[in-house]
């Protein structure tokens, strides 16, 4: 499974999407069912994407992400290229889907 970093402050999160052409950022909160199943699904896909900077956030950590980034519900996946937010899924993520957006996106910035 790829590594995902764990970043601790909202400086971090938005020091690493300014940084990277790509960018995907994994919040979770610790008691979230779902974020746990979602996590390994995630990093997987993420070896199709070699380019994809990956980022996870635990949202009981830093609880201003929700205002910073509109949460209202976790796990969500925000993926930013060149610093602006291009997908978001919440909740239920569909990795099928994910997959084909990540691909336009991946392909669009070759």
């Amino acid at each position: 499974m790829k590594d995902v970093n764990s970043v601790h402050s909202l400086e971090e999160i938005q020091t690493t999407i300014n940084e990277s052409k790509l960018t995907l950022l994994y919040i979770s909160r610790p008691d979230c069912s779902v974020c746990h199943g979602l996590l390994p699904q995630v990093k997987e896909l993420l070896y199709e994407f070699p380019s994809v900077v990956s980022i996870h956030v635990d949202a009981d950590e830093i609880p201003e992400i929700a205002g910073e980034y509109s949460i209202f519900t976790v796990p969500v996946v925000l993926v930013f290229v060149e610093g602006k937010e291009m997908i978001r899924k919440a909740r239920f993520v569909p990795i099928g889907e994910l997959r084909k957006q990540l691909e336009k996106v991946a392909e669009f910035m070759q």
